[in-house]
């Protein structure tokens, strides 16, 4: 049985229409509370509780006191984090006495848009057979028109303050000196990400840190460095890190302007898990997990240091659950979403600027000397918005051209062409030693693409 409800990152929609409407949210509260009591009663907890988080969205509130109300009809306590970060959430539900958690954001995504997603105690997101009983739930409830009250939340300011404590605490060095631009994309970081390298010694210069319920990742935030890298050299800084809507994910910018994605994190962090001997999996191999979509460049600078890549497909979810096969610390994706668990069981873009801001002062080096080695091969991605949704496999002129394009690349680039798991678009991704040639590539299987999907 499909999922309806759940995508790859939650229920995620624009606030106020299916499935993020009252009804169907007031739905998904009830059905939560109703899994949670009943865990409660396993493990024999007699008050079970829920945090509930949210980002900066104007919806967000409402969409959190609808959850609470359907919660409180289950008879499920639910604390309210307030503003915080998808992380933050993850860190609260295993570290506190929560069955379950629940952030409300819709990441990236503009401010239209929202989303719900769940944690249960272990930190980590829903498994597929639960996240299938709720939505079986769920429809039950909206066809019987169960509606819960709205209930209205007072924010726990301490469950903050124990996520920022907590990160703190895994710091082994001081930041006095150092200038750090922090671009917050106006979203559930804006208060917490100056907060904390603030308390840890850091000049810190706000960027994106105003939010107003519309400005969300409008501009700014992991999804417009350009922002960004102009306020770092601007301002003289060391570096600088952005991060989305939600903060679980970061990209940062070196003193010289050079953008340091996920793929350069991912060297940055290998290296220093390998030369401390934390970078080994189960069969005792040092290796990384990323996506398809991470750079050549990644790939050839970790086998110079012995350091083998494995690929998943494109999400967080797949990066997490071969991490947690192979028993290996370090995973993550291009675009920022970086996993480190010895530290925390989702992305975490507070902990990726802490960790590797905290890797170059140790060793006294700048993030330009640190990725020094890493030579980004040329890739383009190009969404193709569709209509008609059909298999890849069955159209005949987009394998032509897939075919094509890979044939010419050979073993020095990639092609890759996949469905987006959230919207009606194709990615096309193209990686090869010559941009003009990459871009050629691209333009003809996007232009195959919109011919047969949108004829």
């Amino acid at each position: 049985m499909s999922r309806q409800l759940f995508g790859t990152d939650g229920i995620r929609g624009v606030a106020g229409e299916f499935p993020l409407d009252r009804p169907t949210v007031s739905a998904f509260g009830m059905a939560l509370g109703e899994w949670v009591a009943a865990k409660a009663r396993e493990e024999g907890i007699k008050e079970p509780a829920v945090v509930i988080g949210m980002d900066t969205r104007e919806s967000s509130t409402w969409l959190a006191e609808q959850v609470a109300g359907g919660l409180a009809s289950a008879k499920v306590n639910a604390r309210f984090a307030g503003l915080t970060t998808t992380p933050a959430v993850a860190y609260l539900t295993r570290s506190e006495d929560f069955v379950a958690g629940v952030m409300i954001s819709a990441s990236h995504n503009p401010f239209q848009d929202n989303g719900l997603k769940v944690f249960d105690h272990s930190g980590y997101k829903l498994a597929d057979e639960a996240e299938l009983r709720l939505e079986g739930r769920i429809f039950e409830l909206r066809e019987r028109e169960a509606v819960a009250a709205p209930l209205a939340l007072e924010v726990d300011e301490g469950l903050d303050r124990r996520y920022l404590n907590y990160l703190a605490g895994t710091c082994g060095t001081r930041f006095e000196g150092m200038r750090i631009v922090l671009d917050c994309a106006h979203g559930a970081a804006s208060y917490l990400a100056p907060e904390l390298f603030r308390h840890l010694g850091a000049e810190v210069i706000p960027v994106g840190c105003a939010p107003d319920g519309r400005n969300i990742n409008d501009g700014v935030g992991a999804l417009h460095t350009e922002h960004l890298r102009k306020q770092v050299l601007e301002n003289g800084a060391h570096a600088g890190a952005a991060f989305d809507g939600d903060a679980d994910r970061c990209m940062l910018v070196s003193s010289t302007g050079r953008l340091i994605d996920g793929d350069m994190v991912l060297l940055i962090m290998a290296k220093h898990l390998l030369a401390t001997q934390r970078l080994n999996g189960h069969n005792g191999e040092p290796a990384v997990v990323a996506t398809v979509m991470s750079n050549l460049g990644l790939e050839r600078a970790l086998r110079d240091y012995g350091i083998h890549l494995v690929r998943t497909a494109v999400g967080d979810k797949y990066v997490l659950e071969e991490m947690r096969r192979s028993g290996l610390p370090l995973g993550g994706e291009q675009s920022g979403h970086v996993i480190m668990s010895d530290y925390a069981t989702t992305g975490d873009g507070l902990l990726t600027a802490l960790r590797v801001l905290e890797t170059a002062a140790l060793s006294g080096r700048s993030l330009d000397e640190l990725t020094a080695e890493f030579v980004s091969y040329p890739q383009l991605l190009k969404n193709v918005r569709f209509r008609v949704k059909r298999p890849l496999e069955e159209l005949a002129t987009v394998q032509a051209e897939i075919n094509a394009a890979r044939s010419e690349l050979g073993d020095s680039g990639r092609v890759l062409v996949r469905f987006s798991g959230t919207e009606p678009l194709a990615r096309v991704m193209v990686e090869g030693p010559d941009r003009g040639r990459v871009e050629h590539l691209v333009a003809r299987i996007a232009s195959a693409i919109s011919n047969e999907l949108n004829a």
